[in-house]
Order: C-alpha cells, then sequence, then structure tokens
C-alpha cells in the first residue's frame, strides 16, 4: 500500500503560478501511476493530469494543456504538478491520487482505477 499527502497550495493571483507536491510514503512507488484531480464548490470532481509509473507518459485535461505540467522524481517518491497562467476557474481542491492498475494509462481520468487518494490541498486563484 502506498500513501499521498499534498502540499503546496495557498492563495495567488490570476497569472501566477503553483507547485503542488504529492509525497508518498512506501518503498514501491515507482510502481504507482498518479493522476492529480480538482473539484470546485458545487462541481463534480474532474482529471487534472496523469503520469505513468514509468513518467513517460502524462495527460492532461484540455483546460490546463500548456499551463500545467506533471512531474515525478521517483527518488524522493513525490510527484509534482507545475500550475502556471493559473486562471479563477482553477481554483478547487485538488487531489493527488494513486494506482497499480496500469490499465487506467488508457483511461487515466477515471476516478474509479485510483485506489489510494490524499486529502487535498486547497488551491486559490483570484481575479
Amino acid at each position: 500500500q502506498v500513501q499521498v499527502v499534498e502540499s503546496g497550495g495557498g492563495l495567488v493571483q490570476a497569472g501566477g503560478s503553483l507547485r503542488l507536491s504529492c509525497a508518498a510514503s512506501g518503498r514501491s512507488f515507482t510502481r504507482y501511476v498518479v493522476g492529480w484531480f480538482r473539484q470546485a464548490p458545487g462541481n463534480e470532481r474532474e482529471f487534472v493530469a496523469h503520469i505513468s509509473q514509468s513518467g513517460r507518459t502524462t495527460t492532461y485535461t484540455d483546460p490546463v494543456k500548456g499551463r500545467f505540467t506533471i512531474s515525478r522524481d521517483n527518488v524522493k517518491n513525490t510527484v509534482y504538478l507545475q500550475m502556471n497562467s493559473l486562471k479563477s476557474e482553477d481554483t478547487a481542491v485538488y487531489y493527488c491520487a494513486a494506482t497499480l492498475d496500469y490499465s487506467v494509462n488508457s483511461v487515466p481520468s477515471k476516478a474509479e482505477k485510483y485506489n489510494f487518494w490524499g486529502q487535498g490541498t486547497q488551491v486559490t486563484v483570484s481575479s
């Protein structure tokens, strides 16, 4: 099993940047596929980005393409989400999720395929 903890959220002005971190416990984090999701008040949880266990494959939801970058440092057991050019519509609680179900690499937006979830970190973008 693995436990994941998000950090790095905060309040930022529109156009600014934040880097979220997803730190994992456990020795086998390199085997896990990791995704980032977000949920704004009154909205359903939505997929943001995903990175394969090797780090060679990444996917993004269209609204964040070109602005967000997901990466991983398997030595530090951490996945990052670099968020640039933030917009007010990026305001949400951001969640990190991990899974050993490698079929998720074909359908990374399916939240039900991720087994391990963090508590979330709040990102607020002021306009």
